[in-house]
């Protein structure tokens, strides 16, 4: 290629103006219409003209005289219509040349400007045809809708980026100006993506643009974030987000509003056929916390001769909902109830868990009844289980409970037959963990209490252990029927630190970390954690769907509905791995943020704490009243061990960021 011949090339998607200085191997130096001379491969032209210019009349004069021929070929660009020529050419299906292109747009003499014009144009509009620098291919009818639509969704997020990183800007900077605020469906749409952003991180579909945002509104943190979208009305002050990035549902839906309206209708709450036991007459009772509303357990005892009469009553669920009704569907899909310190998500809707479904005093229940007979000395000397109805006669509470066992004739049995089950359960090989329960929760005006509860306490551990028995005696009572059913069981613990003087608070801690995970099968196994043969839950069907599954598993051995199969266990067994860890994961973080919302207001105070492990640099404890986890730093000259106390001072603590750091002393 010669100097001084006009030349084009694509920078920074414009098409510039050049002339050829200097050529060398495909090496070009051009001098362009800018003014500015660059290097480049030959092999980047974008078109090559007969054009030649004499370099000989000067820098500035050249560089006139390109900006000329510039002009002149964008001028005639505007005669040509890339739509219209695809209207045109669309049906056929080859490449068409340069020269044919340009001979279409222009049939009168057509030269090197036209030939460049053609090339801007199509450039310029890649929407209808296959651009390749001397030549163009018609897309087809679906493919330029195509490429419409992309092009109205990158016109639609250059505005969301532009329009809302300035107004992110502003919102920053503390300013607020009525100006810049986008129209409410551009905000919304903005308010979605940071939303989505947040909960999902690179995950979220719409990450470039919310990077893009966060960019051009000078957000540079999470946390900022977060308070950005606090302020929008996004989320709360203290929003869960959880619920959200894991898309649990928080409401019903109206087809399962509109069910339960008609289960819990006067006329279909009746109890159904006289098969049912009549057991009204027992003085059952039970006992929960205060806070408690679904009740779906009650204990019953009476005295006949040497033996005493045991009768554990679980409220037969499976007698409202029946299998693949709309609400055994979102039940299965929810997995359990939610308990939280600041809410409550339940598994089924309020008027069936708290109403129909629900053991209230005075009320008449079907339920499916365990009746064991029990031995003066507390152990099970056999045991029945059938359908009934029964009515609760007292409501208490544990700290009821605790106050009266020791006067209550009723109560001091169930405390007799509970301590002697888990005699036999110890005996059995079974591992007692013993540690306080922390209940954190938010009171009305938003203020945290933190109570530490005594899970060894005479009415837990009442309950505990009878529903321990109710849950052992129903996995038997499905194995000697050869149903399959959701059997838990849990392999040995990898290492037991302590046998029957019940250990301390540290060796209890770290016996929790060395139990094997339970296990999950339609078919009875050992339960080393439990000291038992085999073992179900079935005495929360209100509040746990795999509890209302072996439920109805019971029901169908007593002839009340047909089973299910092994494959439909091993199927629900599948299906609700992951609503449950979800269930759990939300609980957890739930209760820790709360926990942490109260420890940021006892920064500096001094706590209780005992050293769990040495890491490198630091050493992980326990802070004993509150049964939370941080690191301590290791300090020189001070050697801790695993079990030794230490006092511990709050340092900093940050529930939104998950953070809590301390010092020793």
């Amino acid at each position: 290629m010669n100097p001084g011949s006009v030349v084009e090339f694509i920078d920074r998607q414009k098409i510039l103006c050049a002339v050829v200085l200097e050529s060398q191997q495909q090496r070009l130096r051009l001098l362009t219409e800018n003014d500015r001379e660059v290097k480049l491969s030959a092999n980047r032209l974008s078109h090559r003209s007969d054009t030649v210019l004499n370099l000989g009349l000067g820098r500035s004069n050249t560089v006139r005289d390109l900006k000329d021929i510039a002009l002149r070929r964008r001028d005639l660009m505007q005669a040509i219509d890339v739509r219209e020529l695809w209207e045109v050419l669309g049906s056929e299906n080859e490449w068409i040349d340069l020269k044919t292109m340009t001979a279409i747009c222009f049939p009168d003499s057509p030269n090197g400007d036209h030939e460049s014009a053609v090339v801007r144009a199509f450039f310029l509009n890649r929407l209808y045809f296959r651009f390749q620098m001397d030549r163009f291919y018609p897309y087809t009818e679906e493919q330029v809708q195509q490429r419409l639509l992309a092009k109205q969704q990158e016109e639609h997020r250059s505005r969301i980026i532009e329009t809302g990183g300035r107004w992110l800007k502003e919102l920053t900077s503390g300013k607020s100006s009525e100006a810049l605020v986008p129209e409410a469906n551009l905000a919304a749409e903005i308010s979605e993506i940071l939303q989505s952003y947040y909960l999902h991180e690179k995950d979220s579909a719409h990450s470039p643009v919310a990077k893009a945002l966060m960019t051009r509104g000078g957000i540079q943190s999470e946390d900022r974030l977060f308070d950005l979208l606090v302020r929008l009305g996004a989320f709360g002050e203290h929003e869960n987000c959880d619920l959200l990035r894991l898309e649990i549902p928080t409401s019903f839906s109206p087809p399962v509003l509109e069910r339960t309206t008609e289960l819990v209708a006067p006329d279909r709450g009746s109890l159904g056929s006289d098969s049912r036991r009549d057991l009204t007459h027992l003085p059952a009772i039970t006992i929960d916390g205060q806070a408690t509303l679904d009740y779906d357990d009650a204990l019953s005892i009476e005295t006949d001769g040497r033996f005493h009469r045991l009768g554990i009553h679980i409220v037969d669920v499976g007698h409202f909902i029946e299998k693949e009704d709309v609400i055994d569907a979102e039940a299965a899909r929810r997995g359990s109830s939610i308990y939280m310190p600041d809410d409550r998500i339940p598994m089924l809707p309020e008027s069936l868990a708290e109403g129909l479904c629900s053991l209230k005093a005075g009320e008449e229940r079907p339920a499916v009844s365990i009746l064991a007979t029990v031995t003066p000395n507390g152990h099970i000397d056999d045991f029945e289980i059938c359908s009934s109805k029964v009515k609760v006669q007292r409501q208490l509470t544990y700290y009821d409970v605790n106050l009266i066992v020791d006067q209550d004739p009723e109560l001091d049995r169930l405390r007799t037959i509970a301590d002697t089950f888990r005699r036999k359960r110890m005996d059995e090989g079974a591992v007692q963990i013993t540690l306080p329960e922390i209940h954190v929760w938010v009171e009305e005006k938003g203020d945290v209490a933190v109570h530490r509860v005594n899970r060894e306490s005479p009415a837990r551990l009442l309950v505990s252990e009878t529903m321990i028995l109710a849950n052992w005696l129903m996995a038997r009572f499905l194995r000697d029927q050869g149903l399959p059913a959701v059997f838990r069981s849990q392999p040995e613990p990898r290492e037991r630190l302590y046998r029957s003087d019940g250990g301390t608070l540290f060796q209890n801690y770290m016996q929790r970390r060395l139990l094997n995970r339970f296990l999950l099968d339609h078919r009875p196994e050992h339960h080393s954690g439990l000291g038992l043969d085999a073992y179900v839950t079935a005495t929360s069907p209100i509040r746990k769907y795999v509890d209302l599954v072996t439920q109805r598993q019971v029901r169908a051995a007593l002839g009340l509905e047909a089973p299910y199969s092994t494959e439909e266990i091993d199927d629900i067994i599948q299906r609700l791995r992951q609503p449950m860890s979800h269930v759990a994961l939300v609980q957890r973080n739930r209760s820790r943020y709360w926990l942490l919302r109260y420890l940021e207001q006892r920064v500096g105070c001094k706590e209780e704490a005992i050293v769990l492990m040495k890491k490198r640099n630091t050493h992980q404890v326990l802070l004993t009243d509150y049964m939370i986890e941080c690191d301590l730093p290791a300090s020189n000259g001070v050697k801790l061990d695993p079990g030794d106390f230490v006092q511990i001072t709050l340092q900093h603590v940050d529930a939104r960021r998950n953070l809590l750091t301390v010092f020793l002393g």
